[in-house]
């Protein structure tokens, strides 16, 4: 694949929940912010099944980075030939679900938790997941003068994104693990669960307000500049340390009126995490001046070099965890136990991957029929 462009001439790119899901599902980035919707210039090509735009939708989060590079560095719109890519940004995952079913948006990028509640809210019937596109990325960050050891967060304050959210449900179970006991609903117990936007939890954290977080990059990364210790990364606490963070959906309409687009969509998504791993440098200045493009301002390098590489950008999407967050979730409460079937159809990344020599992913016995 020919190197992206790196020069100066860049371009713009651009439920109600479930039972006993209190509230919504998000997983925003420390100072992300939405931008109204961009439009890619076209490259030069035939439009792909007649089509003129894909809208595709992702969050400004350094988890989202496959989208942020592959969007500015022009990958995905290469592949798209004369199809422009359109972009659109968002906080949180309910508002991009909900774009989703209404059709202001074809293809997400989105954590595990919404893209779970989106279909089985929908009974099955609003989305599948296509593709991967991030693991890892969570850690648990501490007070150091106030924690020292794991067994000292009994007792403790510790931030999480939202209740019910990926990081929420993950810290909910962990804490499970150690044998204690807190409730899922209001997150009092052995250890207090504080509900808390991740861009307000530094904030908080600064003031004492909370002890720790359990959260996803860069948050963590933002508490650790301001004094915070790592004293859990939650990769350790997965096979082969990996667990999915992001992947990519697309609506079943979108999906069975124009496979072709989705299929070019995959292959920009795969050549961009193929270019993130072999130019990682070049890969993180792509991401935050695309950050800084969308939210006005960049990551300092203290809280985006400790970060970058604790997210792994991957093709799959390691479904056998999102099938275990899931059983989280019922496990700690939050969830009814969900009917999965269904949820993703991988054929047309399988195709792509084929076609590169690579080995296929598998779906967890959760893909389509």
């Amino acid at each position: 694949m020919p190197a992206p462009r790196t020069t100066v001439r860049r371009r713009l790119a651009a439920v109600a929940a479930l039972p006993l899901l209190a509230l919504a599902l998000t997983a925003c980035g420390y100072g992300s912010q939405a931008k109204d919707d961009q439009v890619a210039p076209a490259a030069k090509g035939k439009k792909i099944d007649g089509l003129d735009t894909v809208k595709v939708g992702y969050f400004p989060n350094l988890t989202h980075a496959t989208a942020l590079v592959g969007d500015r560095e022009g990958i995905i719109q290469k592949e798209l030939g004369g199809t422009r890519l359109a972009a659109s940004t968002f906080n949180a995952g309910p508002s991009e679900i909900e774009a989703l079913n209404a059709g202001s948006i074809d293809i997400g990028f989105i954590g595990p938790s919404p893209a779970v509640n989106g279909y089985v809210k929908s009974q099955g019937k609003s989305l599948r997941i296509v593709g991967g596109s991030a693991s890892g990325g969570v850690k648990l960050v501490v007070n150091p003068k106030k924690i020292k050891t794991l067994a000292d967060v009994k007792g403790k304050r510790i931030a999480t994104p939202q209740l019910g959210n990926t990081q929420d449900v993950a810290f909910l179970n962990w804490i499970a693990e150690q044998g204690w006991k807190v409730d899922p609903q209001s997150g009092k117990g052995d250890v207090s669960v504080v509900r808390t936007e991740n861009k307000v939890t530094p904030n908080a954290y600064l003031s004492g307000s909370v002890d720790g977080a359990w959260v996803p990059e860069p948050t963590a990364s933002k508490l650790v500049s301001d004094g915070a210790k790592v004293l859990l990364d939650e990769s350790s606490l997965w096979p082969g340390k990996k667990f999915v963070i992001t992947n990519v959906i697309v609506s079943q309409k979108f999906l069975a009126e124009h496979p072709d687009v989705v299929e070019a969509v995959l292959r920009g998504t795969v050549k961009t995490n193929e270019w993130i791993n072999a130019n990682p440098d070049e890969a993180k200045a792509s991401a935050n001046a695309k950050l800084k493009e969308l939210t006005g301002k960049a990551l300092p390098p203290e809280v985006i070099d400790p970060a970058w590489p604790s997210i792994r950008f991957t093709d799959d999407p390691l479904a056998e965890t999102l099938d275990a967050q899931a059983g989280h979730a019922v496990k700690a409460g939050l969830l009814e136990q969900p009917d999965l079937a269904g949820i993703y159809d991988l054929g047309p990344l399988n195709k792509v991957l084929e076609a590169e020599g690579r080995p296929a992913v598998a779906d967890a016995g959760l893909g389509v029929k």
